[in-house]
């Protein structure tokens, strides 16, 4: 007699499917990077990224300040509030972040009388060469926003307002 052999579902043969797919990932050889090793994987987190961008974006003449003026604005309250932390220097920086690349948006105020399309190259130069090499990340871009120039008006007008203010 002959035995009647059941066909497989549609359900099982995908379940086969994947089960093979795993196995054959398994048995493939790993990529290996600077953060992915045979002895192990490195993970970075976004904010590390985020902090060593802000460092190399500061780093740049012709960067006045980082962020909006709104985000100025709450940073600087911030700081008058006793036992406030020390100024943050991820504000106005933004980062996408996968296991092998990164890209990163900056925020910026550029000094009046800076060239910003000079400052924009090297804020992206400074931002590449700090980042891949603190991290091993490749960076895939680095897109710079400036939001505001200062004006040299705009440290007198300060000054004067505090002046008065002493004064009274």
């Amino acid at each position: 007699m002959s035995q009647s052999v059941v066909p497989s579902t549609g359900e099982e043969r995908r379940q086969a499917a994947t089960q093979a797919a795993k196995d054959a990932e398994k048995s493939a050889p790993k990529e290996l990077d600077a953060l992915h090793t045979e002895h192990g994987d490195t993970t970075i987190a976004d904010g590390v990224v985020a902090k060593i961008a802000g460092i190399a974006a500061r780093e740049v003449n012709g960067v006045y300040a980082m962020g909006n003026a709104a985000r100025r604005a709450i940073g600087n309250l911030a700081q008058r509030i006793p036992g406030s932390t020390q100024p943050s220097v991820t504000g106005g920086v933004s980062v996408e972040k996968g296991e092998r690349e990164t890209a990163i948006d900056i925020s910026v105020v550029v000094e009046y009388g800076a060239q910003i399309v000079t400052v924009s190259e090297q804020i992206r130069e400074n931002v590449i060469s700090a980042v891949e090499y603190g991290t091993g990340l490749d960076v895939v871009s680095v897109d710079v926003n400036v939001s505001d120039v200062h004006l040299p008006e705009d440290d007198d007008d300060a000054a004067g307002s505090s002046d008065s203010d002493t004064l009274r």
